[in-house]
């Protein structure tokens, strides 16, 4: 470990620091960023720009005392590194390891669990009226990036802090990005407050760092010079916040630890809502970070820590494939747009941005914006097409119900990265889409499970011009594709050991297909017979379900999202209502936050794998049927043993 690391164990080391040393241990800190996420992968470049942000804080502010939030919680690793976790970093998103973001678990540093942009403002209100209920006047921080603030939640928060004279500290961490380059008025109000005369100084240190960086450094600040000339006119906008009630300070050179000590240091003695403008470049330190135009090195998995590229290339993705659609579709419809919430290249609409700019809107993290905005497009005759991560569509449920689908608007939702996730933890997690999206009225839900299921149900989402429309798909790599025995009704057959009725009749929704594929060879191993299906859409079911069902002993359902009102459930709702009294049984996410890992790891611990679902699937069929040889050990048996939980999944018998 690093000499002046190895001495920090609590944010009270930093105080003894001298300024020279507080430079070094910026630099060791970097270094030690650089080496541990190259192994572990992570969010790299927005914590190589909040170093000085983060050292300069915890030496003005008293942590855990008084809380330091971060907003996103990704630019939260050097808030560990300096409250004793910096022993534990090679474990970070791995398997019982440290969280990708603040972990209450962890540590009493960490007061939230944050990791959705745009809530810091709103906890820290929260947090500043509990303190003033109890007589306590302690500070409350809150660092905030400028992409958060196209977050409207954010704009909530403001003006219920502004309202009052509780001492809550917001700084905004403003690099100009939020995952890309941040949008929108407010990103023009930010370039303003850069531009104020007392901005010259700090783009004069800023000129003398960019001239020692290879490459981007010369032309960035030339860049720079030639915005300030082009807008040396225009208004401060710092009024914007202080016409709120917000005291302003800054801008401030974000990678200048004395400036900063001084702006926090006047910010906590204001003892009121103060906004601190802290100006700073992502992946600021690291040159293959810096030179990373597209994100600065967001996030991503492991590198090479020597040049920056990334060790997997990975092949054919689902966003890739959707990427290529959307071009494809673009033109041959031009109703067709696209909207995006600050993700641009991530959910795969950068070459439909590049070829039809016109066409495509970025609006920032505002998701409810997003599907408002959608509904009024619709209305005028466009068909927006949204792509989200799944785990955002949470986000505006509210504007889908009742501004989507109450309007009956064509708009189709693309939500990448369901199912489980992988690394990035409990909130990353896009499992509560298809039970969410299963009770909104007239719902048209697809759930494709290869590349050409994708394209299809992309076309048939769009074919919908009276209801919402969406189609999921994970963020594991595209596998091979799965052609169908035959086809009933839509809905394909992938797999059967006989030519009429099965014992068993294994539901498989969307990408879950390889695994359920899988268990089936282990059932049928198990001497029962069984036909593997997949209706392709959830909603509406389609009615060939239930002639399926009713050449079946027992039905089981497989998904990858949370089994209670998801898919499944939805399945065995409407074979009861056509009359059917065959038993069935929902495997799926159990309704629980999971933790970080591996997508495989996660699925292991909740038994989502061929062996849990085989597994699951002949116990069913031995208790109602009461023939086979039963379930042989699997891997899952010292799972079981070892007192993880399974997937969950619940039985229906209307015997």
């Amino acid at each position: 470990m690093s000499p002046l690391l190895s001495r920090i164990s609590c944010p009270a080391d930093l105080r003894e620091l001298s300024s020279e040393e507080l430079a070094s241990l910026a630099t060791e800190i970097r270094d030690f960023l650089v080496r541990n996420v190259s192994r572990t992968g992570g969010h790299l470049g927005p914590n190589l720009g909040a170093v000085e942000i983060t050292l300069a804080l915890h030496r003005v502010f008293d942590s855990p005392t008084e809380p330091i939030l971060f907003d996103t919680g990704h630019q939260a690793y050097v808030h560990k590194i300096v409250t004793g976790r910096h022993g534990r970093f090679d474990t970070l998103r791995q398997s019982q390891g440290l969280s990708g973001y603040p972990s209450r678990a962890e540590s009493e540093h960490d007061w939230i669990e944050n990791s959705h942009a745009s809530t810091a403002l709103s906890y820290a209100d929260g947090l500043a009226k509990a303190f003033d209920v109890r007589g306590d006047r302690r500070p409350v921080v809150a660092v905030v990036g400028d992409g958060a603030l196209t977050g409207g939640m954010c704009w909530e928060a403001l003006n219920n802090i502004a309202g009052s004279d509780r001492p809550v500290v917001i700084v905004v961490n403003d690099n100009g990005r939020s995952y890309s380059p941040t949008i929108g008025g407010l990103a023009e109000h930010l370039a303003g407050l850069r531009l104020r005369p007392g901005y010259e100084r700090m783009l004069g240190n800023v000129k003398d760092t960019l001239g020692r960086t290879p490459v981007i450094g010369p032309p960035l600040y030339d860049a720079l010079h030639g915005l300030k000339r082009g807008m040396k006119d225009l208004l401060a906008p710092q009024g914007m916040f202080e016409d709120l009630g917000l005291k302003y300070f800054g801008p401030v050179d974000g990678h200048d630890l004395a400036s900063l000590e001084y702006a926090f240091t006047l910010a906590r003695q204001f003892e009121g809502p103060v906004l601190v403008h802290c100006v700073t470049r992502k992946g600021y330190g690291y040159a293959p970070a810096e030179n990373h135009l597209a994100d600065h090195m967001h996030g991503g998995g492991a590198f090479d820590p020597e040049t920056g590229e990334f060790l997997s290339k990975g092949g054919r993705t689902w966003s890739g494939v959707f990427s290529e659609e959307m071009v494809r579709i673009g033109g041959l419809r031009d109703d067709v747009v696209a909207i995006t919430a600050a993700m641009l290249d991530p959910v795969g609409l950068g070459a439909f941005a590049a070829e039809y700019p016109d066409r495509c809107f970025d609006v920032g993290i505002a998701e409810q914006h997003a599907l408002t905005s959608a509904a009024g497009m619709a209305a005028a005759g466009l068909h927006p097409v949204i792509a989200l991560y799944a785990t955002f569509l949470n986000r505006a449920f509210d504007q889908l119900l009742m501004d989507v689908a109450l309007h009956k608007a064509g708009v189709t939702l693309v939500l990448d990265r369901a199912g489980v996730t992988g690394e990035d933890g409990a909130s990353h997690h896009g499992m509560w889409d298809l039970a969410m999206l299963g009770v909104v009225p007239g719902m048209h839900l697809a759930v494709p499970r290869d590349e050409p299921t994708l394209r299809t149900a992309l076309a048939e989402c769009l074919a919908v011009g009276d209801a919402p429309s969406a189609l999921r798909y994970p963020k594991t790599p595209l596998g091979a594709d799965i052609a169908a025995l035959r086809s009933v009704g839509g809905i394909d057959v992938l797999a059967e050991t006989a030519s009429g009725p099965v014992d068993v009749l294994l539901v498989s929704v969307g990408a879950m297909a390889p695994d359920v594929l899988d268990a089936a060879e282990r059932i049928g191993e198990a001497g029962y017979t069984v036909r593997v299906i997949d209706p392709r859409w959830v909603t509406p079911v389609p009615p060939a379900l239930a002639d399926f069902a009713a050449q079946a002993g027992v039905v089981v359902t497989v998904e990858d999202g949370v089994v209670v009102n998801g898919a499944g459930s939805r399945f065995a709702q409407y074979l009861g209502e056509q009359g059917l009294t065959v038993p069935t049984r929902e495997i799926g996410i159990p309704v629980d936050f999971l933790q970080h890992g591996k997508v495989a790891e996660v699925r292991t611990v909740i038994g989502l794998t061929p062996q849990g679902i085989s597994r699951r699937a002949i116990e069913f069929a031995a208790a109602v049927l009461g023939r086979g040889d039963g379930p042989s050990g699997d891997a899952d048996d010292e799972l079981f043993s070892a007192g993880h939980a399974p997937a969950q999944d619940t039985d229906h018998r209307r015997e």
